[in-house]
């Protein structure tokens, strides 16, 4: 889960100089926190001794522990993305180093561009240095050619480490061997018999729990009334369960919001139960790693027989109904945008056979959670309504993407309609029962 700040989340001063200092952000990121990493305290030491320094006020934390700089842009990572979009909250942001800031010369583009366009400061500690390295929004060429060095030295060394990790990974697929990631549901890390590197065993705490789910399957109950059991008992799901036997804390960021731990779903319970590590395969993409020779190479000891993951299988696709498909990514307008007024979660597109349209609506249900009051609204109806909401608001006339309506916080809430109604409910939506903000125009910080 993304630490908490020790900082002032947000300032609270009436003027941007109330102090005398001009305020500074303090970012801190790590790609794979662990229980003994001191990376993000001394993060925290370089940057404050950066701010006393220069002579800035820090003013609050953005921290994204868990977070890639290879493949993630500042704009794009949960918490320092949502100050970068209030820049007249502070007037510098302060890294230890460039590689917690990025590790692509296109994101520090990016970013540099961002700091000219709104007046801000770059600050990178560099404690290997004798000075920080400072970026005004009009640094000189010398400045921004040290950045980009910099940058590109940052992304050179992210390829070779991932190329690296490529082909370790490869190697110990190929030798039955536990290379690191998820640990699949129901084992637990073990030495390997030969005595070098790591494989797979049993755990007794989920092993016997995942053959009473096959059980149940088998039984008839359905997958997302198994899940609502297992988030009623508190049972971990198997990141939470991972994180466990690491000595490390639960939940996590998702879709804007921060979990303590996550829960059970219909969709995370299939993939548990179609995984071939069931039978103590090594998997890679879903799929069974094999040996030279054809055959599945072995991890750990197997939770299923063969003959019982099979029949695991026939029972799954027979309650399908031949529906399992790949997953698009969606192009609803408003997903992340329509939030249920009786749960708090998103709303999502569902199509209506036969008709034109579809309906955006509560997916509590699927997320393992049970909605007291679960809202539902024809699509065309609430995009009409957030758009017009969203021109009126914004003054802009033009089409506004999902994108757009992200990047400035648009947010409608949408309660539980009433039965009844006559003629006038076949015009248009119940607007008494819509809420449109914008947080960007309330001043609040808006989600990543």
């Amino acid at each position: 889960m993304p630490e908490r700040s020790p900082l002032t989340p947000f300032p609270t001063r009436s003027g941007p100089f109330a102090s005398g200092r001009p305020r500074a952000v303090a970012a801190v990121r790590l790609s794979c926190p662990t229980a003994g990493t001191t990376s993000p305290s001394r993060q925290r030491s370089t940057v404050r001794h950066c701010a006393d320094r220069l002579g800035f006020t820090l003013v609050g934390e953005a921290s994204d522990l868990g977070v890639s700089a290879r493949t993630t842009s500042p704009f794009e990572r949960p918490v320092l993305s949502r100050w970068l979009r209030q820049p007249s909250a502070f007037e510098a942001v302060i890294w230890a180093h460039v590689d917690r800031a990025v590790r692509s010369v296109q994101h520090m583009t990016e970013l540099i561009t961002w700091a000219r366009l709104h007046g801000r400061i770059l600050v990178f500690g560099m404690p290997e240095e004798t000075l920080p390295l400072v970026v005004t929004p009009l640094a000189e060429g010398s400045v921004i050619e040290r950045c980009m060095a910099l940058a590109h030295d940052a992304q050179r060394e992210a390829e070779t480490i991932s190329a690296r990790l490529t082909s370790a990974h490869a190697a110990l697929r190929e030798t039955g061997r536990y290379g690191g990631g998820l640990v699949p549901f129901g084992y637990r890390k073990a030495p390997h018999p030969s005595g070098s590197g790591w494989c797979l065993r049993p755990d007794d705490e989920t092993a016997s729990l995942l053959r009473s789910i096959v059980d149940d399957v088998h039984s008839g109950r359905s997958l997302i009334a198994i899940a609502r059991e297992l988030n009623e008992l508190g049972v971990p799901v198997p990141r939470d369960r991972h994180a466990q036997l690491q000595g490390r804390p639960t939940g996590g960021h998702r879709h804007g919001r921060d979990f303590e731990r996550f829960r059970w779903t219909s969709g995370t319970l299939s993939k548990v139960l179609r995984s071939p590590s069931l039978m103590g395969h090594r998997t890679h993409g879903g799929t069974t790693v094999l040996d030279a020779t054809g055959a599945p190479v072995l991890i750990g000891t197997p939770l299923l027989s063969d003959a019982e993951f099979e029949a695991l299988q026939v029972a799954l696709a027979a309650r399908s109904n031949g529906t399992r498909r790949p997953r698009n990514r969606t192009t609803a307008l408003l997903t992340g945008v329509a939030i249920c007024g009786g749960c708090g979660g998103r709303m999502y597109f569902a199509a209506r056979k036969g008709y034109s349209y579809g309906d955006y609506m509560c997916r509590a249900t699927a997320r393992g959670d049970v909605c007291p009051a679960p809202a539902g609204v024809r699509a065309d109806w609430l995009e009409r309504y957030v758009l017009d909401c969203y021109h009126r608001e914004t003054g802009r006339s033009a089409p506004a993407t999902r994108e757009e309506l992200l990047r400035d916080g648009v947010r409608v809430t949408v309660a539980k309609g009433r039965r009844g109604g006559g003629p006038a409910r076949t015009d248009g939506p119940d607007t008494s029962r819509l809420f449109f903000a914008i947080a960007e125009r309330t001043g609040e910080p808006q989600s990543g």
